[in-house]
């Protein structure tokens, strides 16, 4: 036996090998061309195959914050083959040098991308890797989760730098980035990392009445692809399930503006298994769609991708495989696989009125921030929270604690409290009209942002 086990182990390094050696004789090959398509870039990519690579090239464009128009992808064998037609987020084409060599040398053409730290404009002014602490956290979502994370973490020194949070079918989810509040460097002692997880841990237990899914909190030193991330977060947390009792905190609005329709079908003759998805198009839709592949273990053997602006719909087709070599077996795999999409489309549609906070950073800025939006019964949908030059740029997607439209009156209570902060209230699905903000869709109003500091103080010592 032992003879046996030695045999296969020496065939699978012979195939890493094997595989090796294939990548050295066909280096990746990228082409980007600004003079076969009238209305955008056209990146060709050839390259060897191997697990991912879609979802890879999909990454470097996403975190240069380019618009995929048009996709054609086809990996049959062992070549990766993949057309993408690009554009900046005004729908030109690229025109800048440094952008274009950028994905070219640094990322396409790269063997390892997904391996190395998050770069491109879409950082957010983050610490580079081993200058932040990343942190990870997955349960129940209420009213406030996200205040009294903060709020945790600032009484802790920690200061916020950069995160993403999600919530979907009442469960939440982040990727945070911390700095040591003295050094603005990453937080490396042992007992300090574990007195945050612990503190984390407790708020995101709440009362312990979860009725499905997990508790989760986890540390690390180094910049996390948060975006990313938060996909494998949900799923690993029962993302795509059916809610208990078919309940689901997902609005009606948000319901239509994601409204995926999602048909699997079988393509008997050449063993795939065919997926169409169609939806409303938005930012980093298929980004969110492979992300759900990927973690589902499939294999995009060939697909098209349709995204033109002018229908605002998006079209999806693939003919993808399990990484066992198998298409789809039954009807609960059938039937997962096509939760999972929707839900993966659903995660990131945009509900709720959406404001934006720009002032200068400071420790405990968040938590005051969002303990504003707690007492006055504002609910955080999603969240991005970047810092920029020492400026502090978050944008919030909120509804009130039962997840209807925000009304006019509690946004001037919102404004008030929060002092010379400015306020920007930008867009909503289906809210009612707030009231008119001053030049530029600013509201700059004055306060004190340390009203309710004590009440702040309670809280922490509630979960200590």
């Amino acid at each position: 036996m032992v003879r046996c086990g030695e045999m296969v182990a020496a065939e699978e390094e012979d195939d890493d090998e094997y595989a090796k050696l294939v990548r050295r004789m066909n280096p990746p090959r990228v082409v980007i061309d600004n003079d076969s398509c009238d209305n955008a870039t056209v990146i060709r990519v050839d390259r060897v195959k191997k697990h991912g690579i879609l979802l890879e090239a999909v990454q470097v464009l996403v975190d240069l914050n380019l618009v995929i128009t048009k996709a054609y992808i086809s990996s049959d064998g062992n070549w990766f083959m993949g057309v993408f037609n690009v554009t900046d987020q005004d729908g030109s084409k690229l025109q800048n040098k440094e952008v274009i060599d950028h994905i070219q040398k640094q990322c396409l053409e790269s063997e390892d991308y997904l391996k190395l730290p998050a770069i491109g404009p879409t950082d957010g002014g983050a610490p580079p890797e081993d200058e932040s602490t990343s942190i990870e956290l997955t349960g129940t979502d209420r009213p406030g989760l996200l205040s009294e994370v903060c709020a945790v973490l600032a009484s802790l020194s920690c200061n916020i730098v950069k995160g993403e949070v999600w919530t979907h079918d009442r469960r939440a989810a982040a990727v945070i980035q911390i700095t040591d509040e003295a050094s603005g460097l990453a937080i490396h002692d042992a007992a300090r990392l574990s007195k945050v997880q612990e503190l984390l841990c407790n708020v995101m237990q709440g009362d312990g009445a979860s009725s499905r899914g997990t508790t989760r909190t986890g540390v690390s030193v180094g910049a996390a692809r948060a975006e990313r991330r938060l996909h494998k977060l949900m799923l690993d947390d029962g993302g795509g399930e059916e809610a208990v009792g078919g309940e689901d905190r997902l609005g009606e609005a948000r319901r239509k503006a994601a409204a995926a329709k999602v048909v699997v079908m079988d393509c008997a003759e050449r063993r795939y298994t065919v997926v169409i998805l169609r939806c409303r198009d938005r930012p980093k839709l298929l980004f969110d769609t492979l992300c759900a592949l990927t973690d589902l273990q499939y294999v995009v053997f060939h697909g098209t991708v349709d995204a033109e602006r002018r229908s605002r719909e998006a079209y999806q087709e693939y003919y993808v495989r399990h990484i066992d070599g198998y298409p789809v077996r039954s009807d609960a795999e059938r039937a997962r696989l096509v939760r999972c999409l929707e839900a993966a489309v659903e995660r990131r549609a945009s509900d709720g009125l959406e404001l934006e906070v720009r002032t200068e950073d400071r420790v405990g800025l968040l938590s005051e921030v969002t303990r504003v939006f707690r007492e006055n019964s504002l609910s955080i949908i999603r969240a991005a929270i970047a810092t920029r030059d020492g400026r502090a740029e978050d944008t919030f997607y909120v509804s009130d604690a039962y997840g209807n439209p925000v009304d006019g009156r509690t946004m001037d209570a919102v404004g008030e409290q929060l002092g010379d902060a400015v306020l920007r209230v930008k867009r909503g699905v289906g809210d009612a009209p707030v009231k008119p903000v001053a030049e530029g869709g600013a509201v700059s109003v004055l306060g004190s942002l340390l009203k309710g500091s004590f009440q702040g103080l309670r809280l922490i010592r509630s979960y200590s």
